[in-house]
């Protein structure tokens, strides 16, 4: 991880006047520095994909590794059926070699051997005549085309010869990068991990899901939801749930914490009493800022670098809605940084409002949509889905974007051309 030492640091949220706010920006810069990378991993080639390829992975044999046949027909000498296309020529069948035999076989002049798809070619033989070319007799067969000189053959490193780079430090592996790790005789590859994101709630009113709730007692969403969300990022999640709000028991949770993540996130760490209480346990474990960012929902907000190996740490509002929004815009692109990403942003889009939105002035809006498409010229379109109320999670479940509204504006008419992010998408 990072080589600063930590510093004991706690900032309580003043009570700031707009002009004051931290901007986006500057808190997603702050946040995006502290990226790293996991060390790479040798992990079984079943297991890597999806991973950056951490190495450069040399074939030490060629694809394919002998020549041999690309269909069901018959070894031939070209130059014994280059006539075929005038007159058929009759050729004695000597032998048959299916897919995986390991017994040498040489091709006389004038004789034809029978392959299957994936047979090695007998000695001499440079082409195969496909059996719809011939009469398919088993004896003696009669070939009715000619071929050329490697034809309907798969020559020795057609595809891969020694020395060529198979796959390339820094490609994502997908399926057919494992078929070609596997294909060149590779069983294990030097991959970056996922980064370990862990997913903390704090509160005495929480109660798990499995749980019916008591007077004054709520569900942990949270830790459900932001765990979903750092998957999407493409974050290795250990969502620890509900620890209490006691101040050493939480410290010890996200001290043992901040030993295997690269990210811990804390939801209900910001704001309110709770907040303060937060601030406090975690005071003595390295770099904590907390203060009023400009942007809704969500604007108090923690940030910093605990423990020795100064792993970043997220305070997040315990309303679900703000957390999920927090998450967004600044964890999820730290994730996506230290996955290797080179562009770590969601992709952005102009399109025209259906509807007038109302936003906070002073702060950057990140309104729920709806993104649609004109399908006469092709244009972008958005709905705003329910108000500008940060506890309306029911409305970000239908949401499909992020409409981006400027701190200096506090309403926009329906018909005003806007910049939209994109949320994951549902199948």
């Amino acid at each position: 991880m990072s080589e600063l030492e930590p510093t004991t640091t706690v900032t309580a949220v003043p009570d700031l006047p707009a002009e004051d706010f931290r901007p986006v920006a500057e808190q997603l810069n702050r946040a995006l520095s502290a990226a790293v990378r996991p060390n790479p991993v040798r992990v079984a080639i079943s297991e890597s994909q999806g991973l950056p390829c951490a190495e450069e992975v040399v074939a030490e044999q060629a694809l394919p590794g002998f020549d041999q046949s690309a269909v069901d027909g018959y070894a031939v000498r070209s130059v014994d059926v280059r006539t075929a296309g005038e007159e058929p020529v009759q050729l004695p069948v000597v032998g048959e070699i299916q897919a995986g035999s390991r017994q040498p076989r040489r091709l006389q002049p004038g004789q034809a051997v029978r392959v299957a798809t994936g047979a090695p070619l007998p000695t001499l033989a440079d082409a195969v005549v496909p059996t719809a070319f011939t009469d398919g007799h088993q004896a003696n067969v009669t070939v009715q085309r000619a071929v050329p000189s490697a034809g309907y053959v798969r020559r020795t490193g057609e595809d891969v010869q020694i020395g060529d780079v198979a796959v390339r430090a820094g490609d994502t592996i997908g399926s057919a990068q494992v078929g070609l790790l596997a294909a060149v005789g590779r069983s294990k590859v030097l991959v970056y991990p996922r980064p370990r994101v862990s997913i903390i709630s704090v509160g005495d009113e929480l109660v798990d899901v499995d749980r019916t709730p008591s007077v004054g007692q709520v569900y942990d969403v949270n830790s459900y939801a932001l765990a979903a969300a750092a998957r999407d990022a493409g974050a290795e999640v250990s969502r620890v749930g509900i620890v209490p709000l006691d101040p050493k028991r939480l410290r010890e949770t996200v001290e043992g914490r901040l030993l295997m993540s690269e990210v811990v996130v804390v939801a209900g760490g910001a704001g309110g009493t709770t907040g303060n209480e937060v601030y406090a346990a975690l005071s003595d474990l390295g770099d904590l800022d907390v203060r009023r960012i400009a942007m809704h929902p969500g604007s108090v907000q923690g940030f910093g670098r605990l423990g020795p190996d100064s792993v970043p740490t997220f305070l997040l509002p315990a309303n679900p809605m703000s957390a999920l929004v927090v998450f967004e815009v600044m964890i999820r692109p730290l994730i996506r940084a230290a996955r290797g990403t080179k562009n770590p942003h969601r992709r952005a889009v102009d399109a025209r409002l259906l509807s007038p939105v109302v936003s906070t002035g002073g702060r950057k809006g990140f309104l729920r949509g709806q993104l649609l498409r004109d399908e006469t010229n092709g244009e972008y379109l958005v709905q705003p889905l329910g108000t500008s109320g940060a506890h309306l999670l029911a409305s970000l479940a239908e949401a499909n974007c992020l409409i981006n509204v400027d701190e200096e504006l506090t309403e926009l008419p329906a018909g005003e051309q806007v910049k939209v992010t994109f949320l994951a998408q549902r199948a």
